[in-house]
């Protein structure tokens, strides 16, 4: 695996497979995705192979013809692990470059099945460490206890997984040096060390008014910086990762189920995450989301059309006639504007350029 500038936590859905595809190459080159299926629940083994988000699997894996990335089942249950352990061992045994991925908190049987996917395919394999909160020193034995059992010629990532870092975890970049501290001293040549953690924030009813824009501190962004300037000699070559533009919280929810009556568009600048609430229905729909993707255009950080496919897509809606609902998108397509725009500016801002 090369390695990433960046590493987003991505649901394997179609608006952020297509983001990725939309990427332009350079940009592409420079990401590897923390790929995520969606729940099942209930869903029996046998049935998984026409699950939902199949097709989009096998679309993920169709994108990932020359550029790596990991691919999690985080929300597995018990039954369906070794069907599921079959799933992802076919998708990274085709074209080698979707790593399966474990962690401390698995299963003995699900970290047996990725490991095991991992020395057949000889693609890697990752090590999720989840650290929601402070930084907890058993996690590091647990770790140590996995690291005992994966093949040594089997390369392994190290995946520090903070989830959300809203501005309210102000010791977020301590404690990720923490545990990056006890984590990295336990083998000898991880191939990659990511942090993760941050997004978008979740948007509800109350948090803003119908279009207005909003701005949110880049809190993980703030945290990257606490962290990169913390002086360790041993994390030179650590990467940045993210959520995108969604909670991490949305990776568990599953597709459709209906939701509220407006979206929302989103725009990343340098140090905030800047929203706007819009309609998502009535003979008021277009003019609410034109006028939003107007005032995002107009924003003195807003990087012109031409910077990535997030922006002229925006300056698209926003030039468009509110008599015609044409371009003017759906929750799927401001998804993938947001993530695309997302990801870009992540990328330019991690290479300074």
């Amino acid at each position: 695996m090369s390695e990433p500038l960046y590493v987003p936590v991505l649901p394997v859905r179609q608006h952020a497979r297509m983001a990725y595809e939309r990427l332009r190459p350079d940009i592409r080159a420079a990401v590897a995705p923390l790929w995520n299926l969606p729940p099942s629940p209930g869903v029996t083994p046998a049935a998984l192979e026409r699950a939902h988000w199949q097709r989009e699997l096998g679309r993920v894996r169709g994108a990932h013809r020359r550029h790596p990335g990991w691919l999690d089942a985080p929300f597995a249950e018990a039954a369906q692990i070794p069907a599921l352990a079959e799933i992802l061992a076919e998708c990274s045994a085709l074209n080698h470059l979707l790593s399966p991925v474990t962690g401390p908190d698995r299963s003995e049987a699900q970290q047996t099945a990725a490991m095991e996917t991992a020395r057949l395919c000889g693609c890697g394999l990752g090590v999720r460490v989840p650290m929601p909160g402070e930084w907890d020193g058993a996690t590091a034995e647990a770790v140590a206890g996995l690291l005992a059992r994966i093949d040594q010629e089997v390369p392994v990532d190290l995946l520090l997984d903070l989830g959300s870092v809203p501005p309210g975890r102000p010791d977020a970049g301590k404690e990720a040096l923490r545990a990056l501290d006890a984590l990295v001293a336990l083998a000898d040549a991880w191939r990659t060390v990511a942090v993760l953690g941050g997004a978008v924030p979740h948007v509800t009813d109350d948090m803003l008014p119908l279009g207005e824009l909003h701005e949110e501190p880049r809190a993980d962004w703030e945290m990257w910086h606490e962290i990169r300037v913390g002086g360790r000699e041993r994390l030179s070559q650590l990467r940045y990762g993210d959520y995108g533009v969604q909670p991490p919280a949305a990776l568990a929810t599953e597709p459709g189920g209906g939701g509220p009556p407006w979206g929302v568009l989103r725009y990343t600048t340098d140090r905030s995450f800047v929203l706007c609430k819009v309609l998502n229905g009535g003979p008021d729909r277009t003019a609410s989301i034109r006028a939003a993707a107007r005032r995002i255009r107009d924003l003195p950080e807003f990087r012109g059309a031409a910077a990535s496919a997030g922006e002229t897509w925006l300056r698209d809606c926003a030039d468009g006639p509110v008599t015609d609902s044409k371009g003017s998108g759906s929750h799927t397509e401001w998804l993938r504007a947001g993530n695309v725009q997302h990801i870009t500016y992540v990328v330019r801002s991690l290479s300074g350029t």
